[in-house]
């Protein structure tokens, strides 16, 4: 049997296999019911290892061993393991998830969180910065640095930033909101960034713009920003950085205050 590298690599992908596993699954679906033997000779696989892949894939679901002697193994059709297989990864993720939200108030984590104290307390302040790849690890980072701040979140984004940040960090901001934290957000206001003003209203001061920049400053103390124009990069390519710096940020802070009084209205933005 003759299966392509690349065949096997997207089922091992799809179906969180081993190399083994695959190769043997791929066999057995080929044969429909087969013995251990004849699938570790059909799939090249050492016949001591054939009995443990076999037994595996019987347990995710992949095969099924028939009655009677010699042992065989019978192919569970694909489309009955790929709902097998969806099943079992949603067990398995609502699992991690539950075993995680119980860490919460527990010994682990106040250890953890003393650990990091700790260590950041021993960081210097020129240390806390760091190169952010792709917009999903740049949005989990730019949440995170949102979620803790205490006084004022400013931000500067694109018209399409700005649709962005009200379906990903609505929930954020109503936080902030309600914790006393200052929101402030200046984007370039069009008929397609209406929706997304009229959801941010009571909740963020929002001006028309017509400046480009893609930042975000935190309690005068931090500062995301983004180097590339999101409207000529991919999401997969795109880069920010993350500083620590009361001194850069402070002076940022500034200018943005000084440019947020000549900044023009929502109402007159979407005339």
């Amino acid at each position: 049997m003759i299966v392509k590298d690349e065949f096997l690599g997207k089922l091992r992908r799809y179906f969180s296999l081993n190399l083994y596993e695959v190769k043997i699954w791929t066999a057995l679906l080929s044969r429909g019911v087969s013995t251990a033997g004849e699938l570790s000779d059909i799939a090249n696989v050492p016949r001591s290892r054939s009995y443990d892949v076999l037994e595996s894939l019987e347990k995710k679901g992949f095969a099924i061993t028939k009655l009677g002697k010699p042992i065989k193994y019978i192919a569970v059709p694909p489309s009955e393991v790929v709902e097998r297989v969806k099943k079992n990864m949603k067990v398995d993720a609502e699992e991690k998830v539950k075993r995680l939200e119980n860490l919460k108030g527990t010994e682990v984590i106040k250890e953890l969180n003393t650990l990091h104290s700790q260590g950041v307390d021993l960081v210097e302040p020129s240390d806390l910065a760091g190169s952010l790849k792709g917009r999903h690890n740049l949005y989990n980072h730019l949440e995170l640095t949102i979620r803790n701040a205490e006084k004022a979140v400013t931000i500067m984004t694109t018209s399409q930033g700005l649709q962005r940040k009200v379906e990903g960090l609505k929930p954020t901001f109503e936080k902030l909101k309600n914790k006393g934290v200052k929101i402030r957000i200046a984007a370039p206001l069009t008929k397609e960034t209406a929706s997304a003003v009229k959801e941010l209203q009571g909740i963020a001061d929002v001006k028309h713009t017509n400046a480009k920049g893609r930042f975000a400053i935190v309690d005068g103390k931090e500062v995301v920003f983004m180097v590339l124009n999101d409207q000529e990069v991919h999401p997969t390519y795109d880069v920010g950085i993350w500083v620590t710096t009361p001194f850069f940020a402070s002076a940022m802070e500034d200018m943005y205050d000084h440019a947020w009084k000549n900044m023009g209205s929502v109402k007159n933005a979407l005339k």
